[in-house]
């Protein structure tokens, strides 16, 4: 009989492994939004007065948490450490980190002494060096242990739910700005350990990545995870055929053993190492120049300084926002499998860019009036992001990335998100001051440059399975064709076809033995 975990097996198991990583991302939004109700608040700023008027010490006390989080702390542990640890004890650890980080934050004592801004920016760095260590980790975690029909919704049910913990944080924001002084701040920095120990604690009773396992050569495991996520025994063909066509693949990639060295990143041929790990990179860099935080974090100061509305007001319209933000979150759920991620891909940026040029066109004449129908502009924004680009460069690199590189590559990719998330949460209130309507046609402008990189580089992956992504890849290569057309052209394959091709790119010898490996691969 398959082994159980917290009593379960089949479906039920698989939707408590989604329970938990969606959990984590309802964190990072949750995160991703909280800063923003407070950082202007008068009882945040009596507290720490260094804030007040300063554009400037507002981006860094926000943005320090991304730089923290995700680039030079959480997801470089991972790029170096990812392949000892594992998938569990990466979401563990970022879990129980981020539980400390919130801690020093929210006993922070009042003044305007270096120490004491010293702590808070402190606790906001370790927090986001665990949330950083959750997100390098868990779209991979899901996308290695989901089936190929479900992969695309379950990871962007994740991105989606950051934009559900980012309402949360906005509403908590609000609700507790009309409590005392104290509990305006402390509360909804606090809030967030609930999800950082279902995080922490669900992982615990989970099981590894099923490829995680064979990769490291414990295949008596590996197998017993497959039969468990799929409900069937291990002796089952089914499972038998899984753990085949994964140890194929790591035998392709030369992963045996389950370490990569940083210079596999960097090789091509038949695997496309590097261009898999830039495309997936890419996205995520995309994701955060088209100017989806300067929307997200500063909603209310835009409302503020740009619309000229109260901070009360401005508030409650980013609640509203972050409502519509939630609902169209949702809508990715039901396109991404039948639309596919290049098209959403496309369709978003080009909603963003509309939605920025009907911002800067209505801040330009400088007046109230005017300025309400750059309100419009926000809200649509928001919604062509969340339907498209909140989601999708999460995914995208936890599945074009093959088995060998895939833990190293999108942690790479999660440090090109929060390294120019940094950068555009710290620029943002300084633009606004200096530039003004400006902001916004950079972004414009910048959103314009996306649609032909889309096009022209971005392969279509919905519907294929990890392994057979691997195929579309060695098919460009070897044909000497674009990647695009390699996905287009490539008809959709049976496991046991998956393996065939495997054997005619030259991957895997016929018998299936270990000889074979790493074929195809060269530095450039």
């Amino acid at each position: 009989m398959a082994r159980r975990y917290l009593g379960l097996t089949g479906r039920p198991l698989s939707l408590a492994v989604s329970t938990v990583a969606t959990t984590g991302f309802l964190l990072f939004g949750y995160d991703q939004g909280v800063m923003s109700g407070i950082i202007t608040g008068e009882a945040f700023n009596a507290y720490f007065p260094a804030t007040k008027g300063n554009s400037t010490m507002q981006g860094l006390v926000t943005a320090v948490y991304e730089l923290g989080q995700r680039c030079l702390a959480g997801a470089i542990a991972v790029l170096i450490l990812g392949d000892q640890l594992g998938r569990r004890k990466a979401m563990i650890t970022g879990g129980s980190v981020m539980i400390l980080g919130a801690i020093i934050q929210v006993t922070a004592q009042k003044g305007s002494t270096p120490l004491t801004k010293a702590q808070f920016i402190t606790g906001r760095v370790i927090t986001g060096v665990g949330n950083g260590m959750n997100t390098s980790t868990i779209p991979t975690y899901q996308a290695e242990c989901s089936r190929t029909t479900n992969r695309g919704l379950l990871i962007c049910i994740q991105g989606g739910v950051i934009a559900f913990g980012t309402l949360i944080a906005y509403w908590v924001d609000f609700g507790a700005s009309y409590g005392p002084p104290d509990l305006t701040w402390r509360f909804p920095i606090a809030f967030q350990i609930i999800f950082a120990l279902v995080v922490a604690i669900g992982t615990l009773y989970l099981p590894e990545s099923p490829r995680w396992l064979l990769s490291r050569g414990r295949e008596a495991e590996g197998e017993a995870v497959i039969a468990a996520l799929r409900g069937l025994e291990v002796n089952d063909r089914e499972t038998q055929l899984q753990k085949t066509i994964i140890l194929d693949s790591i035998r392709a990639s030369g992963h045996k053993g389950g370490n990569t060295p940083f210079r596999a990143l960097f090789t091509n041929g038949k695997t496309q190492h590097f261009r898999r790990m830039m495309l997936g990179a890419g996205s995520q860099l995309m994701q955060q120049v088209g100017g989806c935080n300067a929307v997200i974090y500063y909603f209310p100061i835009l409302f503020e300084e740009s619309i000229k509305e109260s901070h009360t007001m401005s508030l409650l319209l980013g609640g509203i926002n972050m409502i519509v933000y939630a609902i169209f979150a949702t809508t990715s759920w039901f396109l991404v499998e039948r639309v596919g991620r290049r098209k959403l891909l496309l369709w978003g940026t080009i909603g963003q860019m509309t939605s920025m040029i009907i911002t800067f066109s209505c801040l330009i004449p400088d007046t109230p009036a005017a300025a309400k129908g750059a309100a419009v502009g926000l809200f649509t924004y928001i919604a062509s992001f969340a339907s498209s680009w909140l989601p999708l460069p999460w995914l995208y690199p936890a599945e074009v990335n093959p088995l060998k590189t895939r833990a190293k590559a999108n942690a790479v990719s999660t440090c090109s998100n929060w390294l120019f998330n940094f950068l555009i949460v710290m620029i943002t209130p300084i633009m606004l001051t200096n530039i003004k309507w400006g902001t916004y046609l950079f972004f414009a402008v910048v959103n314009a440059c996306f649609l032909p990189i889309i096009y022209f580089l971005y392969p279509e992956t919905a519907h294929r399975s990890l392994e057979e992504i691997d195929l579309i890849f060695a098919k460009g290569f070897m044909e000497q064709t674009s990647y695009v057309s390699a996905a287009k052209t490539m008809p959709f394959l049976s496991d046991e076809e998956i393996e065939g091709k495997a054997i005619e790119y030259g991957f895997v010898s016929p018998s299936g033995s270990d000889d074979e490996v790493a074929v195809g691969e060269k530095t450039g």
